[in-house]
């Protein structure tokens, strides 16, 4: 069969089950536009306002539904602004196929009309990049770009496509995708077991590697096998549920108190799917301080990367545990878990007044099913969510980790709600971040999705204060806001709903009238002084933790 470029794209997408793409147009990639218009039976195409927005909306869905997102894009500034978005996914290991128009091949290098080299500007941040130059390659290439997203540490792919290979014509194969599957994983169970039954204070520490590899019930299993507290990552905070007495929360910089004296205090501390980014450790000599660490990750490159572990074991995370517990014995620790009770009890924060960010947070989540997806942008909103949200299942949380990029989360919001075909999505936002990309309520509501965003709204970059306020002398330079938006009125300009609170029976009654059919946006007006605890400061350890005055 003869198809041009653009129709083997759209063929191949069809191939790799990314039926839901998302982007914005523009001269270099109008071949492919056409090629969607034709196939808008099969692809289903969601214009965003922006392309930053679209990669968000992409990564969102990536995340909750655990396939590949997509995202297209036409040359020049098109390209450049998904680099955020594309950042973002390769810090928090999303799988994301970015797919870029450029000029045609023999205008490549003569600064031709919003031409760039996106490849060279995203090499940083991408597993792999490809230019198609020759449309016989782009069936393999393209191909290949979903294997490599989709394999070991997932990731970004860039595919950077010049019009004129989408439209050439050449023979489509139609082979079907390779599934590549995941290389045998081996390791010395024997150490493992011994550092097992030495332990009288095992802990695990598990984050989004988890999830990727969907390795919940298996967490949950070794935790009960070796009565071992679990403290979760940002990325692997919905990897068990709340409700588990064994679950300690997120630890880390902003973490339950709990979780991160328990780690400090463990004599076996098992790290499954984790970076060991610096908000998680602090001060790295006192965090492997006297302690056994096994350190399970799919990336080699993670091991002994930022703390030097004793038993390193390289592999997907679901297919280690599978081997190790059919050998790992019961085991009962009671001292260690009284311990761990006593931690829990212990209290580092008190929210004053009675419409404060918990209470806020917390009557929000009466109103969610336990397969909400909840998303965030990043700043104190996210550190809240995240110590006061109950998750209660897998791939419910839309966050930026690893970049921390304010303005991901409406965007992952979007891409969220459609992952789950359009069921209700709530987003925790600030007023700095919801500022970024707050145009893409236009995406919202032109998709009539059920989206209820709540801003916590404290007239601040909320981060940025606390620090000056602890670290420079409270010297707030340029951290309070002090902007008159109205985000309600701007919600209903955009044709969502808008409501403005200051209490908790303001916030119910919004809630009670929420529509399946439009987004929504709270204003939760809060205090500006309400700061995030306990807090690890930089570089610092569990003994330097600082609590509400």
């Amino acid at each position: 069969m003869i198809l041009n470029g653009a129709q083997i794209a759209a063929e191949r997408l069809i191939a790799h089950g990314a039926t839901t793409v998302f982007g914005y147009p523009g001269s270099a990639v109008l071949p492919l536009y056409d090629a969607l218009y034709s196939y808008s039976d099969r692809i289903r195409h969601i214009l965003t306002a922006h392309e930053q927005g679209a990669a968000h909306a992409a990564d969102g869905y990536a995340r909750a539904s655990g396939r590949t997102g997509v995202v297209i894009a036409t040359s020049g500034p098109g390209a450049t602004n998904l680099v955020t978005g594309i950042a973002n996914a390769y810090l928090d290991s999303v799988p994301l196929v970015a797919i870029t128009g450029n000029v045609p091949v023999p205008l490549l290098g003569k600064d031709s009309f919003q031409e760039v080299d996106i490849a060279g500007i995203t090499q940083p941040i991408v597993k792999h990049s490809f230019v198609v130059r020759r449309v016989e390659n782009l069936e393999y290439i393209l191909d290949e770009a979903f294997r490599i997203a989709q394999s070991g540490r997932q990731g970004p792919v860039l595919v950077d496509i010049p019009k004129c290979v989408q439209s050439d014509m050449c023979e489509y194969i139609g082979n079907q995708p390779n599934h590549t599957r995941k290389p045998t994983c081996r390791f010395d169970t024997e150490r493992v077991i011994a550092a097992v039954k030495n332990s009288k204070r095992p802990y695990i520490y598990a984050g989004g590697g988890v999830i990727a590899s969907g390795a919940e019930k298996n967490l949950l299993r070794l935790s009960e096998r070796l009565s071992a507290p679990v403290g979760l990552s940002l990325m692997g905070l919905t990897s068990l549920p709340c409700h588990y007495p064994l679950n300690l929360g997120m630890s880390g910089m902003h973490g339950k108190y709990a979780a991160s004296a328990a780690k400090d205090e463990c004599d076996l501390l098992i790290a499954l799917g984790v970076r060991f980014s610096d908000r998680a450790t602090g001060n790295t000599a006192e965090y492997a301080k006297d302690k056994t660490i096994i350190h399970v990750d799919i990336d080699n490159a993670e091991i002994g990367k930022n703390i030097t572990s004793h038993i390193d074991i390289c592999g997907d995370v679901n297919d280690v545990l599978d081997i190790m517990l059919k050998e790992l014995p019961q085991t009962s620790c009671p001292d260690w878990l009284t311990r761990i009770n006593e931690l829990k009890k212990i209290n580092t924060q008190s929210m004053s007044g009675d419409f404060n960010p918990q209470t806020v947070i917390e009557t929000v989540g009466r109103y969610c099913d336990p397969d909400t997806v909840i998303a965030t942008d990043v700043g104190q909103h996210q550190m809240w969510t995240a110590q006061y949200y109950r998750f209660r299942q897998p791939r419910t949380l839309l966050t930026s980790s690893g970049l921390g990029a304010m303005g991901f989360g409406l965007g992952a919001a979007i891409g969220g709600c459609i992952a789950k075909n359009a069921g209700r999505t709530v987003l925790f936002t600030g007023d700095g971040s919801f500022g970024m990309n707050l145009t893409e309520l236009a995406t919202a509501v032109s998709q009539k999705l059920p989206i209820v965003i709540v801003v916590l709204n404290n007239n601040a970059l909320g981060l940025p204060r606390q620090w000056q306020g602890a670290f420079y002398n409270k010297r707030y330079s340029h951290s309070t806001l002090n902007r008159s938006t109205d985000f309600a009125a701007v919600a209903r300009a955009f044709g969502a709903e808008g409501y403005s609170v200051s209490t908790l029976s303001e916030l119910t009654a919004a809630l009670e009238n929420l529509t399946d059919r439009l987004p929504t946006v709270i204003d939760c007006r809060i205090d500006i002084d309400q700061s995030v605890f306990p807090m690890i400061p930089p570089g610092g350890s569990v003994r330097d933790i600082m609590e509400e005055e």
